[in-house]
């Protein structure tokens, strides 16, 4: 299979997984180690978190009105919402920005593997299921972002911190942080879209310095196009979950992540065995 066919693959499934709560850096590990494309390892390791900019433009673009502090069409007040909306993604961004920058390559390097990455797709998964049986019936206690407090935040924050381990899932680990302490479906998957800005930008950033920024043609152009397969599929992804949230709960993508982790756990042992 063509490396240019692969890597529009792997943008499709980053672009689906990077926004549902499943694990996008756990499915491009074992979608990659399936495809195997013929690049680098290290170029496939920045390639797995630089192709998040292609998901991160789909919130900006579907949100950009929200997230613009100048916008002419806000009033003063309005503005100053926008403007503390992104005080508390700052807030909420502390705790994986410092750990991340601390840890992150010790944390690649223990976890960036099949078998933890099952391990925690079964941890969240069982834990989404667990918390939408105890808030059924509930009636949230914050239902906009401009209701989260400073102890929210940093609870949401470690919580975030948490998925630097590859299969925890980003967006899965704030959900189920923002859920345990009250906050509504919507909100919670709003602020994780919000939240994901700094986060991976910032890590985007960081892989590109350590790869040296040392780009063949095309190993360039292949990136671009997994941003841009990234994009598009993001956009329908984020307005596929946020009409489905509406009217179901999380507890279908915790039996999906169950399902998964325990698959890729069986063809785990079966290589050690047959090994």
């Amino acid at each position: 299979m063509l490396d240019f066919i692969k890597v529009i693959i792997l943008g499709i499934v980053e672009g689906i997984t990077e926004w549902l709560p499943v694990s996008s850096t756990g499915h491009l590990i074992l979608v990659g180690d399936l495809l195997k494309p013929g690049m680098s390892d290290a170029f496939m390791e920045m390639f797995n978190v630089v192709i998040q900019l292609g998901a991160i433009m789909a919130v900006v673009v579907l949100y950009f009105h929200k997230l613009n502090p100048f916008s002419p069409r806000k009033s003063k007040k309005q503005k100053l919402l926008t403007w503390q909306m992104w005080i508390k993604v700052a807030i909420a961004s502390v705790p994986a920005a410092v750990i991340g920058l601390i840890f992150n390559d010790y944390l690649d390097a223990i976890f960036y593997k099949p078998l933890p990455v099952a391990v925690m797709l079964i941890v969240y998964g069982v834990l989404f299921i667990i918390v939408e049986n105890r808030n059924k019936g509930v009636r949230p206690k914050v239902t906009r972002i401009s209701e989260l407090t400073v102890q929210m935040l940093i609870w949401i924050g470690v919580f975030q911190m948490l998925a630097l381990i590859p299969g925890t899932s980003r967006s899965g680990a704030t959900i189920v942080g923002a859920l345990l302490i009250g906050v509504s479906r919507e909100t919670a998957a709003e602020f994780t879209f919000f939240l994901a800005i700094p986060v991976m930008f910032g890590a985007s950033f960081l892989k590109l310095l350590k790869f040296g920024f040392h780009f063949t043609g095309a190993e360039f152009g292949l990136l671009m196009l997994g941003c841009i397969v990234s994009f598009l599929v993001s956009v329908v992804a984020i307005k596929f979950l946020m009409g489905y949230i509406k009217k179901n709960d999380f507890k279908v993508f915790g039996y999906y992540r169950i399902i998964l982790g325990a698959l890729i756990l069986i063809i785990s042992l079966v290589k050690i065995i047959i090994a």
